[in-house]
């Protein structure tokens, strides 16, 4: 039986190329919130846990952090992630392959955690991020940006069932009142939302990102069909061309 690790490698390594492009991924209101959220000085020691193509990473090495890592599990990202900063000149940002639950890094060694459009994929969050905890100087940060379900249960079941159908290696996404909850559990200190947007989603792009089969596109494309009117105004379901919106929360913690 595959575990949530084998499934994240599995479907990332053969679609790292198509997040090198991808405009969610690449920029966006969210990525600029969390970088004038870092306050970057010069002087930090960053990790992008769940690096992916490493967009976060490279904004943050780009606006002059002094040493960034970013982390991921699957060898095909990390090597997308190096071309980019390459293509860029950036000398001060590296690649490496790892798993956020079991980090290869010394405790106390980063001023500043991040983690963007990945915690969705932790099968234990609270794990990781008392992982992430861990390796943070005290008094250092997390900042955390994923699309969030919506506090009422029926839509984020809705969600839940839609996004489960696109990648197999979902696993949840959570409330915002759940990720202040994950937050504290992980030993983390004054966690707050920073920050709430939204991210608007081409359906053709988003399912051939992930290269979702067709019989799971025909279902997904059913859901929203049969959407409730609670559903389509909740997640503003289009029809031509067809889309959606998602919410999503920049968090903040504190180690």
């Amino acid at each position: 039986m595959s575990t949530t690790a084998d499934r994240i490698q599995q479907q990332f390594g053969a679609t790292a190329s198509a997040y090198a492009s991808s405009a969610v991924h690449a920029g966006g209101a969210d990525l600029d919130a969390l970088v004038a959220a870092a306050a970057i000085t010069g002087s930090e020691r960053v990790l992008d846990i769940g690096s992916g193509a490493g967009h976060t990473a490279l904004a943050l090495a780009a606006k002059g952090a002094a040493e960034v890592i970013g982390l991921d599990m699957t060898p095909e990202m990390t090597a997308v992630a190096t071309g980019l900063a390459a293509q860029r000149g950036l000398a001060n940002v590296r690649f490496e392959t790892g798993s956020v639950m079991a980090m290869p890094y010394q405790d106390a060694s980063f001023d500043l955690v991040t983690s963007r459009y990945s915690a969705h994929h932790y099968a234990d969050p609270v794990a990781a991020f008392r992982e992430a905890k861990r390796v943070l100087k005290p008094g250092g940060r997390i900042l955390m940006i994923d699309t969030i379900a919506p506090e009422q249960p029926a839509l984020d079941t809705f969600l839940q069932a839609f996004e489960l159908l696109r990648d197999s290696s979902h696993v949840r996404n959570c409330r915002a009142t759940e990720w202040l909850r994950i937050f504290e559990a992980a030993g983390l200190s004054g966690a707050k939302v920073l920050y709430r947007g939204e991210v608007l989603l081409d359906g053709g792009q988003w399912v051939r990102r992930m290269q979702t089969p067709p019989e799971k596109v025909a279902m997904i494309r059913q859901l929203f069909a049969e959407a409730t009117a609670q559903q389509r105004a909740g997640f503003d379901i289009r029809d031509t061309p067809w889309g959606f919106t998602q919410p999503l929360a920049l968090i903040e913690g504190v180690a």
